[in-house]
Protein backbone atom coordinates (compact mmCIF):
# COMPACT_ATOMS: atom_id res chain seq x y z
CA UNK A 1 0.00 0.00 0.00
CA UNK A 2 2.80 2.38 0.36
CA UNK A 3 3.41 2.55 -3.55
CA UNK A 4 -0.04 3.54 -3.97
CA UNK A 5 -0.25 6.27 -1.65
CA UNK A 6 3.06 7.27 -3.24
CA UNK A 7 1.40 7.16 -6.72
CA UNK A 8 -1.97 8.97 -5.37
CA UNK A 9 0.09 11.92 -3.84
CA UNK A 10 1.67 12.33 -7.53
CA UNK A 11 -1.55 12.67 -9.13
CA UNK A 12 -2.12 16.40 -7.98
CA UNK A 13 0.46 17.10 -10.70
CA UNK A 14 -1.23 14.63 -13.20
CA UNK A 15 -4.73 16.39 -12.12
CA UNK A 16 -3.72 19.84 -13.14
CA UNK A 17 -2.23 18.33 -16.44
CA UNK A 18 -5.42 16.76 -17.51
CA UNK A 19 -7.55 19.31 -16.32
CA UNK A 20 -5.72 21.93 -19.21
CA UNK A 21 -6.33 19.36 -21.95
CA UNK A 22 -9.48 17.74 -21.51
CA UNK A 23 -12.90 19.29 -20.69
CA UNK A 24 -14.56 15.99 -19.64
CA UNK A 25 -12.02 16.16 -16.67
CA UNK A 26 -13.97 19.27 -15.14
CA UNK A 27 -16.80 16.51 -13.66
CA UNK A 28 -16.41 16.32 -10.66
CA UNK A 29 -18.35 16.11 -6.82
CA UNK A 30 -19.89 19.11 -5.90
CA UNK A 31 -22.47 17.97 -2.83
CA UNK A 32 -21.70 15.16 -0.10
CA UNK A 33 -23.99 12.68 -2.30
CA UNK A 34 -21.92 10.72 -4.76
CA UNK A 35 -22.22 12.32 -7.78
CA UNK A 36 -19.47 12.58 -10.81
CA UNK A 37 -21.66 13.65 -13.09
CA UNK A 38 -25.24 13.93 -14.20
CA UNK A 39 -26.87 13.74 -17.90
CA UNK A 40 -30.37 14.55 -19.32
CA UNK A 41 -31.34 12.60 -22.82
CA UNK A 42 -34.69 12.67 -24.70
CA UNK A 43 -36.20 13.33 -21.14
CA UNK A 44 -34.51 10.89 -19.26
CA UNK A 45 -31.98 11.77 -16.05
CA UNK A 46 -28.62 9.64 -15.59
CA UNK A 47 -26.08 9.55 -12.60
CA UNK A 48 -22.50 8.75 -12.60
CA UNK A 49 -21.91 8.19 -9.13
CA UNK A 50 -18.82 6.66 -8.62
CA UNK A 51 -15.86 4.71 -9.51
CA UNK A 52 -16.50 1.79 -7.28
CA UNK A 53 -14.27 -1.07 -8.05
CA UNK A 54 -11.23 -2.28 -9.78
CA UNK A 55 -9.45 -5.30 -10.82
CA UNK A 56 -7.06 -7.29 -13.06
CA UNK A 57 -5.69 -10.27 -14.48
CA UNK A 58 -2.29 -10.50 -15.28
CA UNK A 59 0.01 -9.73 -18.61
CA UNK A 60 1.27 -13.25 -18.58
CA UNK A 61 -1.82 -15.36 -17.46
CA UNK A 62 -2.76 -18.24 -19.23
CA UNK A 63 -6.01 -20.32 -20.22
CA UNK A 64 -6.43 -24.05 -19.95
CA UNK A 65 -5.15 -24.93 -23.04
CA UNK A 66 -1.87 -22.94 -22.22
CA UNK A 67 -2.58 -19.63 -23.95
CA UNK A 68 -1.90 -16.45 -22.87
CA UNK A 69 -5.40 -14.83 -20.77
CA UNK A 70 -5.06 -11.71 -22.99
CA UNK A 71 -7.34 -9.76 -25.34
CA UNK A 72 -10.50 -10.62 -23.17
CA UNK A 73 -11.97 -7.33 -22.33
CA UNK A 74 -12.69 -7.02 -26.25
CA UNK A 75 -16.37 -7.39 -24.99
CA UNK A 76 -17.98 -9.42 -21.96
CA UNK A 77 -21.61 -10.61 -20.91
CA UNK A 78 -22.48 -11.32 -17.20
CA UNK A 79 -25.38 -14.09 -16.83
CA UNK A 80 -27.59 -12.21 -15.26
CA UNK A 81 -28.99 -15.00 -13.66
CA UNK A 82 -25.69 -15.79 -11.43
CA UNK A 83 -25.34 -12.64 -10.15
CA UNK A 84 -26.14 -12.60 -6.32
CA UNK A 85 -25.38 -10.53 -3.59
CA UNK A 86 -24.70 -11.56 -0.39
CA UNK A 87 -25.87 -10.59 3.16
CA UNK A 88 -22.49 -9.27 3.57
CA UNK A 89 -22.64 -7.44 0.68
CA UNK A 90 -20.19 -9.08 -1.50
CA UNK A 91 -21.66 -9.48 -5.23
CA UNK A 92 -20.81 -12.74 -7.15
CA UNK A 93 -21.44 -13.94 -10.38
CA UNK A 94 -20.56 -15.65 -13.83
CA UNK A 95 -18.80 -13.56 -15.96
CA UNK A 96 -17.95 -14.72 -20.23
CA UNK A 97 -15.26 -12.88 -22.34
CA UNK A 98 -14.21 -12.51 -26.04
CA UNK A 99 -11.07 -12.43 -26.88
CA UNK A 100 -10.43 -10.83 -29.75
CA UNK A 101 -7.67 -12.13 -32.63
CA UNK A 102 -4.66 -12.93 -30.36
CA UNK A 103 -1.51 -11.33 -30.43
CA UNK A 104 -1.36 -9.30 -33.38
CA UNK A 105 0.97 -6.55 -32.63
CA UNK A 106 3.62 -7.89 -34.83
CA UNK A 107 1.40 -9.69 -37.22
CA UNK A 108 -2.32 -12.09 -37.33
CA UNK A 109 -1.39 -15.39 -36.34
CA UNK A 110 -3.29 -19.23 -36.27
CA UNK A 111 -4.93 -18.05 -32.62
CA UNK A 112 -7.84 -20.06 -32.59
CA UNK A 113 -11.22 -17.77 -31.81
CA UNK A 114 -12.80 -18.87 -27.96
CA UNK A 115 -14.70 -17.78 -24.94
CA UNK A 116 -13.29 -17.48 -21.89
CA UNK A 117 -15.09 -18.00 -18.48
CA UNK A 118 -14.65 -16.11 -15.23
CA UNK A 119 -15.65 -16.06 -11.34
CA UNK A 120 -16.15 -12.62 -10.54
CA UNK A 121 -16.23 -11.94 -6.42
CA UNK A 122 -16.75 -7.96 -6.06
CA UNK A 123 -16.57 -6.30 -2.72
CA UNK A 124 -17.47 -2.78 -3.25
CA UNK A 125 -15.71 0.26 -1.33
CA UNK A 126 -17.08 3.59 -0.89
CA UNK A 127 -15.24 5.11 1.60
CA UNK A 128 -11.75 4.96 -0.64
CA UNK A 129 -10.28 8.02 -1.67
CA UNK A 130 -6.99 9.55 -3.28
CA UNK A 131 -4.92 10.32 0.00
CA UNK A 132 -5.74 6.22 1.56
CA UNK A 133 -6.84 4.03 -1.83
CA UNK A 134 -8.59 1.37 -1.80
CA UNK A 135 -6.57 -2.29 -3.03
CA UNK A 136 -7.88 -4.08 -5.82
CA UNK A 137 -11.42 -5.25 -4.94
CA UNK A 138 -12.92 -7.29 -7.83
CA UNK A 139 -11.52 -10.53 -8.30
CA UNK A 140 -11.83 -12.19 -11.40
CA UNK A 141 -11.39 -16.17 -11.62
CA UNK A 142 -10.76 -17.81 -14.61
CA UNK A 143 -12.60 -20.57 -15.00
CA UNK A 144 -13.02 -22.30 -18.56
CA UNK A 145 -12.66 -22.01 -22.31
CA UNK A 146 -14.87 -22.84 -24.90
CA UNK A 147 -12.58 -22.98 -28.19
CA UNK A 148 -14.94 -22.09 -31.44
CA UNK A 149 -14.89 -24.03 -34.51
CA UNK A 150 -16.87 -23.57 -37.86
CA UNK A 151 -20.18 -25.69 -38.74
CA UNK A 152 -18.02 -28.96 -39.42
CA UNK A 153 -15.92 -28.84 -36.61
CA UNK A 154 -12.65 -27.40 -38.37
CA UNK A 155 -11.27 -24.70 -36.03
CA UNK A 156 -11.53 -20.92 -36.25
CA UNK A 157 -8.34 -18.68 -36.91
CA UNK A 158 -7.55 -14.83 -36.06
CA UNK A 159 -5.35 -14.63 -39.67
CA UNK A 160 -6.25 -11.65 -41.87
CA UNK A 161 -8.66 -12.89 -44.35
CA UNK A 162 -7.93 -13.84 -48.09
CA UNK A 163 -7.61 -10.65 -49.85
CA UNK A 164 -9.85 -12.78 -52.63
CA UNK A 165 -11.79 -15.72 -52.33
CA UNK A 166 -14.19 -17.12 -49.53
CA UNK A 167 -15.62 -20.14 -48.29
CA UNK A 168 -19.15 -21.65 -48.12
CA UNK A 169 -20.76 -24.19 -46.15
CA UNK A 170 -24.92 -25.66 -46.52
CA UNK A 171 -27.37 -23.14 -45.30
CA UNK A 172 -24.47 -20.33 -44.91
CA UNK A 173 -23.66 -17.44 -46.66
CA UNK A 174 -20.16 -16.74 -48.05
CA UNK A 175 -17.43 -16.63 -45.00
CA UNK A 176 -14.06 -14.90 -44.49
CA UNK A 177 -11.35 -17.50 -44.97
CA UNK A 178 -7.46 -17.38 -43.96
CA UNK A 179 -5.13 -19.63 -45.90
CA UNK A 180 -1.97 -20.75 -43.88
CA UNK A 181 0.53 -22.17 -44.29
CA UNK A 182 2.79 -24.85 -41.80
CA UNK A 183 1.24 -24.71 -38.59
CA UNK A 184 0.12 -20.61 -39.54
CA UNK A 185 2.60 -19.60 -36.77
CA UNK A 186 5.79 -19.72 -38.69
CA UNK A 187 6.57 -22.67 -37.84
CA UNK A 188 6.52 -26.10 -39.78
CA UNK A 189 2.72 -28.25 -40.53
CA UNK A 190 0.04 -29.16 -42.62
CA UNK A 191 -1.32 -26.28 -43.46
CA UNK A 192 -4.91 -25.24 -44.55
CA UNK A 193 -7.95 -22.60 -44.50
CA UNK A 194 -10.05 -22.33 -41.64
CA UNK A 195 -12.68 -19.61 -41.12
CA UNK A 196 -11.19 -16.06 -40.08
CA UNK A 197 -12.84 -14.02 -37.25
CA UNK A 198 -11.97 -10.87 -35.07
CA UNK A 199 -14.62 -11.48 -32.57
CA UNK A 200 -15.63 -7.84 -31.03
CA UNK A 201 -18.88 -8.60 -29.50
CA UNK A 202 -20.63 -11.09 -27.57
CA UNK A 203 -23.95 -11.51 -26.24
CA UNK A 204 -25.11 -14.65 -24.31
CA UNK A 205 -28.45 -15.98 -24.78
CA UNK A 206 -30.76 -17.44 -22.35
CA UNK A 207 -30.07 -21.33 -23.61
CA UNK A 208 -26.18 -20.74 -23.29
CA UNK A 209 -25.65 -20.15 -27.11
CA UNK A 210 -23.78 -17.00 -27.79
CA UNK A 211 -23.60 -14.50 -30.59
CA UNK A 212 -20.39 -12.76 -31.56
CA UNK A 213 -20.29 -9.82 -33.68
CA UNK A 214 -16.76 -9.79 -35.91
CA UNK A 215 -14.49 -7.04 -37.64
CA UNK A 216 -13.21 -8.98 -40.65
CA UNK A 217 -17.24 -9.42 -42.47
CA UNK A 218 -18.32 -7.89 -40.93
CA UNK A 219 -20.59 -10.81 -39.69
CA UNK A 220 -22.21 -11.77 -36.74
CA UNK A 221 -21.94 -15.57 -36.01
CA UNK A 222 -23.75 -18.01 -33.74
CA UNK A 223 -22.33 -20.43 -31.66
CA UNK A 224 -23.81 -23.45 -29.60
CA UNK A 225 -22.93 -23.80 -25.75
CA UNK A 226 -19.98 -26.00 -27.06
CA UNK A 227 -18.30 -23.55 -29.71
CA UNK A 228 -19.84 -25.00 -33.17
CA UNK A 229 -21.38 -22.29 -35.36
CA UNK A 230 -24.55 -22.54 -35.86
CA UNK A 231 -25.18 -19.35 -37.70
CA UNK A 232 -23.82 -16.70 -39.71
CA UNK A 233 -25.88 -13.16 -40.63
CA UNK A 234 -23.87 -11.52 -43.57
CA UNK A 235 -25.14 -7.75 -43.14
CA UNK A 236 -26.12 -5.60 -46.44
CA UNK A 237 -23.87 -4.96 -49.32
CA UNK A 238 -23.14 -1.83 -48.43
CA UNK A 239 -21.15 -2.88 -45.79
CA UNK A 240 -19.13 -5.92 -47.34
CA UNK A 241 -15.66 -4.74 -48.23
CA UNK A 242 -14.86 -4.24 -52.20
CA UNK A 243 -11.83 -4.65 -54.09
CA UNK A 244 -11.43 -4.94 -57.31
CA UNK A 245 -15.19 -5.20 -58.24
CA UNK A 246 -15.75 -8.30 -55.55
CA UNK A 247 -16.11 -9.09 -51.96
CA UNK A 248 -12.54 -8.34 -50.11
CA UNK A 249 -12.12 -9.50 -46.26
CA UNK A 250 -8.69 -8.79 -45.85
CA UNK A 251 -8.08 -6.03 -43.97
CA UNK A 252 -4.77 -5.63 -44.74
CA UNK A 253 -3.39 -7.21 -41.57
CA UNK A 254 -0.58 -9.46 -43.03
CA UNK A 255 0.32 -12.38 -40.77
CA UNK A 256 3.35 -13.52 -38.81
CA UNK A 257 4.34 -15.32 -41.21
CA UNK A 258 4.70 -13.40 -44.38
CA UNK A 259 4.60 -9.70 -43.13
CA UNK A 260 5.17 -8.11 -46.42
CA UNK A 261 2.22 -9.19 -47.70
CA UNK A 262 0.04 -6.51 -49.52
CA UNK A 263 -3.40 -5.73 -50.35
CA UNK A 264 -4.16 -3.98 -53.59
CA UNK A 265 -5.89 -1.74 -52.52
CA UNK A 266 -5.42 -1.02 -49.26
CA UNK A 267 -8.61 0.66 -48.11
CA UNK A 268 -11.64 -1.08 -49.65
CA UNK A 269 -13.22 0.83 -51.98
CA UNK A 270 -16.62 0.53 -50.10
CA UNK A 271 -17.97 -1.38 -47.42
CA UNK A 272 -16.61 -1.84 -44.04
CA UNK A 273 -13.02 0.03 -43.31
CA UNK A 274 -9.45 -2.22 -42.11
CA UNK A 275 -10.19 -3.04 -38.80
CA UNK A 276 -13.55 -0.82 -38.40
CA UNK A 277 -15.96 -3.81 -38.07
CA UNK A 278 -19.23 -4.67 -36.07
CA UNK A 279 -17.55 -3.91 -32.61
CA UNK A 280 -20.90 -3.02 -30.74
CA UNK A 281 -23.31 -6.16 -29.80
CA UNK A 282 -26.35 -5.51 -27.76
CA UNK A 283 -29.71 -7.77 -27.33
CA UNK A 284 -32.82 -6.53 -25.78
CA UNK A 285 -33.62 -7.44 -22.62
CA UNK A 286 -36.38 -9.54 -23.35
CA UNK A 287 -34.08 -11.20 -25.81
CA UNK A 288 -36.07 -10.86 -28.92
CA UNK A 289 -34.15 -8.09 -31.17
CA UNK A 290 -30.08 -8.25 -31.54
CA UNK A 291 -28.17 -4.95 -32.76
CA UNK A 292 -25.01 -4.39 -33.89
CA UNK A 293 -23.13 -0.95 -34.44
CA UNK A 294 -20.33 -0.70 -36.61
CA UNK A 295 -16.76 0.91 -34.87
CA UNK A 296 -16.79 3.84 -37.62
CA UNK A 297 -17.86 4.66 -40.79
CA UNK A 298 -17.97 2.88 -43.82
CA UNK A 299 -15.68 3.37 -46.33
CA UNK A 300 -18.16 5.09 -48.94
CA UNK A 301 -18.94 7.52 -46.41
CA UNK A 302 -16.01 9.00 -45.06
CA UNK A 303 -14.70 5.42 -43.31
CA UNK A 304 -10.88 5.42 -44.02
CA UNK A 305 -10.48 9.49 -43.02
CA UNK A 306 -10.74 11.01 -39.61
CA UNK A 307 -12.31 13.45 -39.08
CA UNK A 308 -14.52 11.87 -41.97
CA UNK A 309 -15.93 8.39 -40.51
CA UNK A 310 -18.82 9.79 -37.75
CA UNK A 311 -21.44 8.29 -39.19
CA UNK A 312 -21.73 4.74 -38.00
CA UNK A 313 -24.49 2.37 -39.44
CA UNK A 314 -26.40 0.48 -36.66
CA UNK A 315 -28.31 -2.73 -37.44
CA UNK A 316 -31.40 -4.43 -35.90
CA UNK A 317 -32.46 -8.36 -36.34
CA UNK A 318 -35.55 -9.59 -34.94
CA UNK A 319 -33.98 -13.17 -33.48
CA UNK A 320 -37.36 -15.03 -32.18
CA UNK A 321 -37.55 -16.81 -35.20
CA UNK A 322 -35.05 -19.49 -36.17
CA UNK A 323 -33.33 -17.44 -38.94
CA UNK A 324 -33.01 -13.89 -37.88
CA UNK A 325 -34.61 -11.38 -39.66
CA UNK A 326 -33.25 -7.57 -40.91
CA UNK A 327 -35.59 -5.19 -38.88
CA UNK A 328 -34.34 -1.84 -39.11
CA UNK A 329 -31.33 0.21 -39.44
CA UNK A 330 -29.97 3.59 -38.30
CA UNK A 331 -26.99 6.01 -38.16
CA UNK A 332 -25.35 7.05 -35.34
CA UNK A 333 -22.91 10.29 -35.35
CA UNK A 334 -19.95 9.46 -33.60
CA UNK A 335 -18.19 12.03 -31.26
CA UNK A 336 -15.44 14.34 -32.49
CA UNK A 337 -12.23 15.04 -30.19
CA UNK A 338 -8.95 17.02 -30.22
CA UNK A 339 -5.73 15.44 -30.29
CA UNK A 340 -2.98 17.75 -28.43
CA UNK A 341 -0.14 15.88 -30.15
CA UNK A 342 -0.73 16.65 -33.38
CA UNK A 343 -0.88 20.71 -35.50
CA UNK A 344 -3.78 22.33 -35.52
CA UNK A 345 -4.86 20.82 -38.87
CA UNK A 346 -4.50 17.29 -38.06
CA UNK A 347 -5.89 17.56 -34.31
CA UNK A 348 -10.05 16.58 -35.06
CA UNK A 349 -10.66 13.53 -34.52
CA UNK A 350 -13.29 10.34 -34.36
CA UNK A 351 -14.04 8.43 -30.96
CA UNK A 352 -14.79 4.90 -32.82
CA UNK A 353 -16.87 3.15 -30.98
CA UNK A 354 -16.00 -0.01 -28.69
CA UNK A 355 -19.28 -1.57 -27.50
CA UNK A 356 -22.86 -0.94 -26.41
CA UNK A 357 -25.42 -1.99 -24.26
CA UNK A 358 -28.92 -1.93 -24.23
CA UNK A 359 -30.82 -0.09 -22.13
CA UNK A 360 -34.15 -0.52 -22.89
CA UNK A 361 -37.12 1.50 -25.23
CA UNK A 362 -34.64 2.25 -27.99
CA UNK A 363 -31.80 3.64 -25.66
CA UNK A 364 -27.94 2.41 -24.99
CA UNK A 365 -24.52 3.02 -23.98
CA UNK A 366 -22.38 3.49 -25.69
CA UNK A 367 -18.10 2.91 -25.30
CA UNK A 368 -16.84 5.75 -27.80
CA UNK A 369 -12.60 6.52 -27.18
CA UNK A 370 -9.75 8.05 -28.36
CA UNK A 371 -6.80 6.02 -29.59
CA UNK A 372 -2.96 5.81 -28.84
CA UNK A 373 -3.15 7.19 -25.32
CA UNK A 374 -2.18 4.91 -22.40
CA UNK A 375 -0.03 2.25 -20.84
CA UNK A 376 2.32 1.36 -23.42
CA UNK A 377 1.49 4.08 -25.75
CA UNK A 378 3.57 7.06 -26.43
CA UNK A 379 1.23 9.37 -25.29
CA UNK A 380 -0.21 8.16 -21.67
CA UNK A 381 -3.35 11.26 -21.61
CA UNK A 382 -6.30 10.01 -22.85
CA UNK A 383 -8.43 12.59 -23.76
CA UNK A 384 -12.38 11.16 -24.66
CA UNK A 385 -13.14 7.60 -23.46
CA UNK A 386 -16.67 7.25 -22.56
CA UNK A 387 -19.47 5.28 -21.83
CA UNK A 388 -22.03 7.42 -23.55
CA UNK A 389 -25.68 7.66 -24.41
CA UNK A 390 -27.42 7.43 -27.44
CA UNK A 391 -31.32 6.55 -28.61
CA UNK A 392 -33.40 5.73 -31.32
CA UNK A 393 -36.53 5.31 -29.52
CA UNK A 394 -39.66 7.82 -29.14
CA UNK A 395 -39.35 11.69 -28.78
CA UNK A 396 -35.92 11.54 -31.50
CA UNK A 397 -36.80 11.01 -34.83
CA UNK A 398 -34.26 8.75 -35.64
CA UNK A 399 -34.80 7.92 -39.08
CA UNK A 400 -34.99 4.16 -40.44
CA UNK A 401 -32.73 4.34 -43.64
CA UNK A 402 -33.04 0.56 -44.00
CA UNK A 403 -33.83 -0.01 -48.01
CA UNK A 404 -32.21 -1.57 -51.35
CA UNK A 405 -31.18 1.96 -52.10
CA UNK A 406 -29.14 2.72 -49.09
CA UNK A 407 -28.23 -1.01 -48.67
CA UNK A 408 -26.74 -2.12 -51.74
CA UNK A 409 -23.56 -1.98 -52.41
CA UNK A 410 -21.09 0.71 -52.38
CA UNK A 411 -24.61 2.69 -51.12
CA UNK A 412 -23.96 5.63 -49.16
CA UNK A 413 -25.99 7.37 -47.02
CA UNK A 414 -23.88 10.15 -46.35
CA UNK A 415 -20.96 12.02 -48.63
CA UNK A 416 -17.06 10.97 -48.32
CA UNK A 417 -16.39 13.61 -45.85
CA UNK A 418 -19.56 12.57 -43.56
CA UNK A 419 -22.01 14.48 -44.17
CA UNK A 420 -25.18 12.58 -44.06
CA UNK A 421 -27.84 12.61 -46.92
CA UNK A 422 -30.37 14.77 -46.66
CA UNK A 423 -33.67 13.37 -44.80
CA UNK A 424 -31.61 11.57 -42.48
CA UNK A 425 -31.85 12.20 -38.57
CA UNK A 426 -29.40 10.20 -36.82
CA UNK A 427 -29.69 9.11 -32.97
CA UNK A 428 -29.81 11.26 -30.76
CA UNK A 429 -26.16 11.08 -28.74
CA UNK A 430 -25.33 12.56 -24.98
CA UNK A 431 -22.25 12.67 -23.17
CA UNK A 432 -22.42 10.86 -20.08
CA UNK A 433 -19.51 9.60 -18.26
CA UNK A 434 -16.13 9.92 -18.47
CA UNK A 435 -13.54 7.11 -17.64
CA UNK A 436 -10.50 9.62 -17.08
CA UNK A 437 -11.49 11.72 -14.05
CA UNK A 438 -8.22 11.79 -11.69
CA UNK A 439 -10.53 12.68 -8.49
CA UNK A 440 -12.19 8.90 -9.38
CA UNK A 441 -9.22 6.73 -10.58
CA UNK A 442 -6.86 7.93 -7.63
CA UNK A 443 -9.30 5.97 -5.25
CA UNK A 444 -8.21 2.66 -6.34
CA UNK A 445 -4.31 4.08 -7.08
CA UNK A 446 -4.94 4.45 -10.85
CA UNK A 447 -4.82 7.22 -12.86
CA UNK A 448 -4.79 8.66 -16.83
CA UNK A 449 -2.10 10.64 -17.92
CA UNK A 450 1.62 10.73 -16.18
CA UNK A 451 3.65 7.86 -15.38
CA UNK A 452 3.69 4.76 -17.73
CA UNK A 453 3.42 2.06 -15.08
CA UNK A 454 0.90 -0.32 -14.04
CA UNK A 455 -1.51 1.68 -12.37
CA UNK A 456 -2.01 4.13 -15.75
CA UNK A 457 -5.21 2.86 -17.66
CA UNK A 458 -4.72 0.68 -20.68
CA UNK A 459 -5.55 2.25 -24.21
CA UNK A 460 -8.52 -0.24 -25.08
CA UNK A 461 -11.60 -0.07 -23.35
CA UNK A 462 -14.16 -2.63 -25.48
CA UNK A 463 -16.87 -3.57 -23.48
CA UNK A 464 -19.94 -2.56 -21.02
CA UNK A 465 -22.34 -5.04 -18.64
CA UNK A 466 -24.62 -3.74 -16.37
CA UNK A 467 -26.03 -5.46 -13.18
CA UNK A 468 -28.30 -4.67 -10.68
CA UNK A 469 -26.62 -2.82 -7.16
CA UNK A 470 -29.64 -4.67 -5.60
CA UNK A 471 -28.60 -7.77 -6.82
CA UNK A 472 -32.06 -8.89 -8.39
CA UNK A 473 -33.98 -6.58 -10.69
CA UNK A 474 -32.47 -3.12 -10.20
CA UNK A 475 -35.73 -1.96 -9.33
CA UNK A 476 -34.34 1.25 -7.99
CA UNK A 477 -32.40 2.61 -10.70
CA UNK A 478 -28.99 2.06 -9.14
CA UNK A 479 -26.85 -0.04 -11.51
CA UNK A 480 -23.02 -1.61 -11.61
CA UNK A 481 -21.28 -0.86 -14.93
CA UNK A 482 -18.69 -3.44 -15.68
CA UNK A 483 -15.91 -2.39 -18.34
CA UNK A 484 -12.57 -4.35 -19.32
CA UNK A 485 -9.48 -3.14 -21.54
CA UNK A 486 -8.56 -5.11 -24.02
CA UNK A 487 -4.59 -5.57 -23.70
CA UNK A 488 -3.60 -7.16 -27.21
CA UNK A 489 -1.81 -9.71 -25.48
CA UNK A 490 1.18 -7.54 -24.75
CA UNK A 491 3.40 -9.62 -22.20
CA UNK A 492 7.26 -10.29 -21.82
CA UNK A 493 6.20 -13.92 -21.11
CA UNK A 494 2.97 -14.74 -23.70
CA UNK A 495 2.21 -18.22 -25.33
CA UNK A 496 0.25 -19.26 -27.90
CA UNK A 497 -0.75 -22.27 -30.34
CA UNK A 498 -1.79 -24.26 -27.42
CA UNK A 499 1.60 -23.70 -25.26
CA UNK A 500 3.74 -24.48 -27.70
CA UNK A 501 4.77 -20.55 -29.43
CA UNK A 502 6.34 -18.66 -26.90
CA UNK A 503 6.42 -15.03 -27.35
CA UNK A 504 7.51 -11.54 -26.16
CA UNK A 505 6.14 -8.05 -27.47
CA UNK A 506 8.67 -5.81 -28.69
CA UNK A 507 7.58 -2.77 -27.17
CA UNK A 508 9.01 -4.34 -23.97
CA UNK A 509 5.32 -3.85 -21.84
CA UNK A 510 3.32 -5.90 -19.37
CA UNK A 511 -0.18 -4.55 -19.91
CA UNK A 512 -2.45 -6.56 -17.21
CA UNK A 513 -5.88 -7.10 -18.48
CA UNK A 514 -7.49 -3.95 -16.62
CA UNK A 515 -11.24 -4.02 -15.25
CA UNK A 516 -13.12 -1.29 -13.46
CA UNK A 517 -16.24 -0.92 -12.28
CA UNK A 518 -18.81 2.14 -12.28
CA UNK A 519 -21.71 2.96 -9.89
CA UNK A 520 -24.45 4.50 -12.28
CA UNK A 521 -27.99 5.57 -11.54
CA UNK A 522 -30.49 4.73 -14.97
CA UNK A 523 -33.83 6.22 -15.51
CA UNK A 524 -36.49 4.18 -13.83
CA UNK A 525 -38.07 1.49 -15.15
CA UNK A 526 -34.74 1.21 -17.56
CA UNK A 527 -34.63 -2.21 -18.73
CA UNK A 528 -30.96 -3.13 -19.69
Amino acid sequence: MGFLRFAAAVLTLQASLALALSTNYLTSRASPDPVVNQTDCVNRHYTYQQLAGYGFVASDARDKFGDTLGGFGSSIAIDRESWRKSKQGVYTGILWALPDRGWNTQGTLNYQTRIHKFGISFTPNLTATVANPSPPNLKLQYLDTILLTGPDGTPTTSIDPDATGYITYPGFPILPVATYPGDGFGGPGPGGKRISIDGEGLVLNEDGTFWVSDEYGPYIYKFSKKGKMLQAIMPPGAYIPQRNGAASFSANSPPIFDPTRAVTPKDPVSGRNNNQGLEGLTKSSNGRTLYALMQSALNQEGGPNNPYRRQARLLEYDITGPTPQYKAEYVVTLPLWTDPTVSPSKATKVAAQSEIESLGDGRFLILARDSGNGHGQASSLSIYRHADIFSIGPNTGATDIKSPTNDAVGASIASATGVLNAGITPATYCSFLDYNVNSELGKFGLHNGGAQDQFLLNEKWESLALVPVDGFEGADGEWFLFSLSDNDFITQNGHLNFGQYPYSDKSGFNLDNQALVFQVQLPQKSNP
